[in-house]
């Protein structure tokens, strides 16, 4: 005789066999009683709860041969029901939906449902999990579902509805299955171990019941499983057979952790370890215990909320009264976090008993403490310096206090770009503040933040070339700004809410900006020299110092925009020693003569008479012939610079040059003439 499994032989056979599902049991019951055969039905739920079970039962029922009409008990005895039993029933055709997913399988199956059964009432199609049909196949279904031929149902079975086509399931009849209770569960295979006179003891079959959450079939499978082992059947027999952590070791393990000993901790991982248990399931498990004995904590009357024998639950409510519901919840949530942890490390079992011993009061108490104490601490106040006695700011490199020493060099062509100023930390150096004083340095770099500070592009330009920082005054809380040029006053005053910004974005407390023009020989704050500058004689004429034969030349103030037009001799030289165009003419005119003057050039040629200057245009003329310039051509006067020498003729000779005569070719007559 061969041997046939627990849950293939004793699955049901009639509606009334059904376990736990008494209401889709009477539905059905009643439709085949009233001859109300819908088309099509779906039947969806967990696994094990009797889906294909009951399509098999339906299928009897509409062909059993001992009833001239369908009924709702059929015999099991006839050809047909028992063909339908053993699955070889021409016009009860199951299909895996898993293996024939394709739209072809499904036409295949839509031609042959056209034709008439062959020896039963009704042609069944039974499509389990039909949720892998593609949408295709659903979509050449869904027109025979909605008007199948006459004496054909169609019965769709899945574990995942949400994956079936909404038009499909409106036009079925829909089962939904629910899991087993676990009382119906532990009475059903209470009878199946009476039958097959299984000696197993009454709490390991509540616990057989248990680890198959809901689903009679894989109960039924452990059950046949337990029956191969020596009885009596207990259930450290069912823990160690499906690999759980017993539920008396979890307790062991949770009284361990509140009486906050490590050895009983360690001792306890150790066990289960050492059993054979994975350390991803001990603590899967100990935090599913934990939500147990919160249960027990908040609803001890509910036992029936969790899956755990009775003496388990006993236990736990005694167990709830030494734990505070914050413990269980910060307990849950360190080994939420500690779960991640264990899938992703290579020492699980490491990592396992850290996680454990983070649960002990003591260890908790020890993260606490100096957590609270550094929120605790008070804060030092960070002190600064008196501003009257602040640091002064960082001096550039170009800049000096004291003259460099007398070196017989010839200065660079081009000057040396001066090092940015250091930028200070944010968290340590306080915000710059207007010391008592300021010397030259410190007026240079004062005036290079503020430049830095200047925007747009355009007006930092205007400003660096044209404009020095003169002095700041705290007192009067006022930084004069002077003008190199008188011409320049008008244009760089409409620019001066951009310095005034610039101003307040770097000092502390803020100033108020003014525009003079500078007395001449004052020397720019971005333009450092050897000597150092005064501010405080700002509208005295400064004395002219004797010239040092051996100090090297200051540098140069920035370069005019718009150079002068530079002459040009017979030659193609120049006539001055400052002939070489790197060096800006505003050396020569800005500074008093050295006492040592260098060799000059003299032209090859003898220079020609100069010419007397004539005297220079008004500056109204100009402003008014650029005016009517920019209204001829509907355009305006963006900026005006007046820095030009305009009406001067050029301070070096104007020598006429030989021009050669052109060397033109008579044209021949073969010549191409272009037009």
């Amino acid at each position: 005789m061969p041997y046939h499994p627990l849950h293939h032989k004793y699955r049901p056979q009639t509606f009334a066999q059904l376990v736990g599902q008494a209401a889709i049991a009477a539905t059905l019951t009643n439709a085949i009683a009233s001859r109300r055969i819908a088309p099509a039905y779906l039947f969806t739920g967990p696994r094990g709860t009797g889906k294909t079970s009951s399509a098999r039962i339906l299928a009897k029922s509409l062909n059993c041969q001992r009833s001239e009409a369908p009924t709702a008990e059929p015999c099991g005895q006839c050809e047909s029901c028992r063909a339908i039993a053993n699955g070889s029933s021409l016009d009860v055709i199951e299909i895996d939906a898993a293996s024939n997913t394709g739209v072809d399988n499904i036409r295949d199956l839509i031609e042959r449902a056209q034709f008439a059964p062959v020896s039963s009432r009704y042609k069944v199609y039974v499509i389990d999990e039909c949720h892998m049909l593609s949408t295709a196949a659903f979509n050449a279904l869904l027109k025979t579902i909605e008007e199948p031929p006459p004496r054909v149902v169609f019965v769709l079975a899945t574990t995942d509805p949400q994956r079936v086509l909404p038009t499909i399931i409106s036009r079925c009849q829909r089962f939904d299955y629910r899991r087993i209770p676990l009382a119906a569960m532990v009475a059903h295979l209470r009878a199946i171990a009476q039958q097959e006179s299984i000696n197993i003891d009454p709490t390991a079959l509540t616990l057989v019941a248990q680890i198959a959450n809901g689903g009679l079939r894989d109960a039924e499978s452990l059950l046949d499983q337990l029956s191969l082992l020596p009885p009596p059947i207990t259930p450290e027999a069912v823990w160690d057979l499906v690999g759980a952590v017993p539920e008396r070791d979890l307790l062991a393990l949770l009284q361990a952790l509140r009486n906050g000993s490590p050895e009983a901790v360690l001792d306890r991982c150790r066990h289960l370890l050492d059993r054979g248990r994975e350390p991803l399931a001990v603590l899967q498990s100990l935090a599913n215990f934990y939500l147990h004995l919160l249960i027990a904590k908040t609803a001890p009357q509910r036992g029936d909320l969790i899956a755990v024998t009775q003496a388990t639950w006993t236990a736990l409510c005694q167990e709830a009264a030494a734990w505070s519901v914050p413990e269980i919840l910060r307990g849950q949530q360190q080994l939420k976090a500690s779960e991640g942890q264990l899938r992703q490390t290579t020492q699980p079992r490491l990592w396992l008993e850290v996680a454990l011993l983070a649960l002990l009061p003591a260890a908790r108490e020890g993260i606490q403490e100096p957590t609270g104490a550094i929120a605790a601490r008070p804060v030092t106040p960070v002190t600064t310096s008196d501003p009257t006695t602040a640091a002064p700011l960082p001096t550039p490199v170009a800049a000096s206090s004291k003259p460099s020493p007398a070196v017989d060099v010839t200065p660079s062509l081009s000057p040396p770009e001066p090092e940015p100023p250091v930028q200070p930390e944010p968290a340590t150096v306080p915000e710059p503040s207007i010391p008592a004083e300021l010397e030259p340095e410190h007026l240079l770099a004062l005036w290079q933040q503020v430049l830095d500070q200047v925007q747009p592009n355009s007006a930092k330009a205007l400003i660096s070339q044209h404009c020095l920082l003169l002095s700041v005054e705290p007192a009067a809380a006022i930084a004069i700004v002077g003008v190199k040029k008188p011409a320049m006053l008008k244009i760089v005053k409409s620019r001066e809410e951009n310095i005034q910004t610039a101003f307040d974005q770097v000092l502390t407390p803020p100033v108020k900006v003014e525009l003079q023009v500078a007395a001449a020989g004052a020397k720019a704050a971005n333009a450092p020299t050897s000597s150092p500058y005064d501010p405080r004689p700002r509208h005295a004429t400064p004395s002219v110092r004797e010239a040092e034969p051996l100090a090297p030349p200051p540098l140069p103030d920035p370069p005019d925009l718009d150079p002068e037009p530079a002459p040009s001799s017979q030659n193609g030289d120049r006539a001055d020693a400052s002939v070489n165009p790197s060096v800006p003419s505003a050396v020569i005119a800005t500074e008093p003569a050295p006492a040592a003057t260098p060799p000059t050039l003299e032209p090859s040629g003898a220079a020609p008479a100069i010419a007397p200057e004539p005297p220079p245009l008004a500056l109204s003329d100009i402003e008014a012939a650029a005016q009517k310039f920019a209204t001829t051509f509907k355009g305006e006067v963006i900026e005006l610079d007046l820095d030009l020498n305009v009406g001067t003729r050029p301070s070096q000779p104007i020598v006429a040059l030989p021009i050669p005569e052109p060397d033109v070719a008579i044209a021949s007559e073969d010549d191409e003439i272009p037009f």
